[in-house]
């Protein structure tokens, strides 16, 4: 085994391997039910792959435009103005990227400068504070408030200030399963007001809402929509994970600087799936018929475990399940999550490793986009606990 034997100074000393591959690993080591990592253990459509399959048979194989291919940016034009009656320009507005989490740190990358401040609301996804790092800004946190995760627009106010470049939002929010309503948005609208804040709002699960509750995508609100960077995700809309299929939605000169980074990182998406994509795009039914897809799960997965000694929290959006465990023990949720996976064999993710001081409310997530059997699988190992 080699070994680098000049002076090394990590870029990220404290960061080691995503708890999602920990987790995960670990799962595969125990043979435990995993509900950590956020994957289906489903199929996707067999019309999508027979679409991919299509495309590279004719040829499809090569380099795609550095933007995405039109066709695709085309549909999602259409696809956001029918849903949010918000109009983009697939030309210059919309731009097809290798995943979500690509996009989100090609957007913090395009804005963040040495020692600007990004505001970042925790429990947060694990790749926004490394990305703010490695671009030389400094993260600001802001704790939504347990249990319910709510935003205190009066408390995050005082947080913003002329050093202040981003904002970043999670709506359907992960690891919580909470969302921003209307008046979440209205209320952040008034705080950037006159302000040269970039919102960068992480809307990957833009479909799966519970209980007819509707997305607020920050391209409803113009003023908003006039200051963000919206990603989203093709790979949680229609199942697909490992495909790794996103898309930035932003105004003309703030995709301009996008793309800049963009081109440099990755250049372009693959191409055969983005022509799938895009004749899949004119079957609405696929996506408009999420919500009620997941919210059967949900409810499925909260019937089976309704039992057991965890105590089961609100969930109104994403395929995340949050458990509470203070009636079982009070070990840290880190330790607790591996003695479950060893000895009890089903994994999650603690929810402390969402905060950057690992607050811990001896909370777990678990993943539900799962099939009926690996989901009464798991609910019959929880029960036991």
């Amino acid at each position: 085994m080699l070994d680098y034997k000049g002076n090394l100074k990590s870029k990220l000393p404290k960061t080691g391997t995503s708890i999602f591959a920990v987790m995960t690993a670990l799962a595969n080591e125990n043979n435990a039910v995993n509900l950590a990592q956020g994957f289906p253990d489903f199929a996707c459509s067999n019309k999508l792959i027979d679409l991919v399959h299509q495309y590279m048979k004719k040829g499809f194989n090569q380099y795609a435009p550095m933007p995405g291919v039109m066709k695709l940016r085309e549909r999602i034009a259409e696809k956001t103005e029918l849903l949010y009656s918000a109009k983009y320009d697939p030309d210059k507005e919309i731009t097809i990227t290798p995943g979500g989490t690509h996009a989100l740190f090609a957007a913090i990358s395009a804005f963040v400068r040495e020692d600007d401040e990004v505001i970042v609301l925790e429990p947060c996804y694990d790749s926004y504070v490394p990305a703010i790092q490695l671009n030389g800004g400094r993260p600001i946190f802001f704790e939504l408030k347990y249990p319910d995760f709510k935003v205190d627009w009066n408390e995050l106010k005082k947080l913003v200030n002329h050093k202040t470049k981003m904002i970043i939002l999670n709506t359907p929010h992960n690891p919580s399963g909470t969302i921003l309503n209307a008046q979440d948005m209205l209320k952040l609208q008034k705080l950037v007001q006159n302000t040269d804040v970039v919102i960068l709002s992480d809307e990957v699960y833009e479909h799966i809402l519970f209980d007819e509750l509707e997305h607020q995508s920050v391209a409803r609100f113009p003023q908003l929509a006039e200051r963000s960077v919206i990603v989203s995700s093709f790979g949680k809309t229609y199942h697909t994970t490992g495909w790794k299929m996103g898309y930035v939605l932003a105004p003309a000169n703030l995709t301009a600087e996008f793309r800049k980074v963009h081109q440099f990182m990755a250049f372009c998406a693959n191409t055969p799936i983005q022509y799938a994509y895009a004749d899949f795009l004119e079957d609405k039914d696929a996506y408009i018929g999420l919500p009620a897809f997941y919210q059967k799960k949900r409810d499925y997965f909260q019937k089976l475990i309704k039992g057991s000694r965890f105590k089961v929290m609100e969930c109104k959006g994403s395929y995340f399940q949050l458990l509470n465990y203070s009636k079982i023990t009070q070990e840290k949720d880190t330790e607790f999550a591996i003695r479950l996976t060893r000895e009890n064999k089903i994994a999650s993710i603690p929810v402390s490793v969402f905060y950057h001081k690992q607050i811990d409310n001896h909370v777990l997530r678990f993943c539900f986009a799962k099939s009926d059997e690996t989901l009464q699988k798991a609910a019959e190992l929880i029960c036991k606990i």
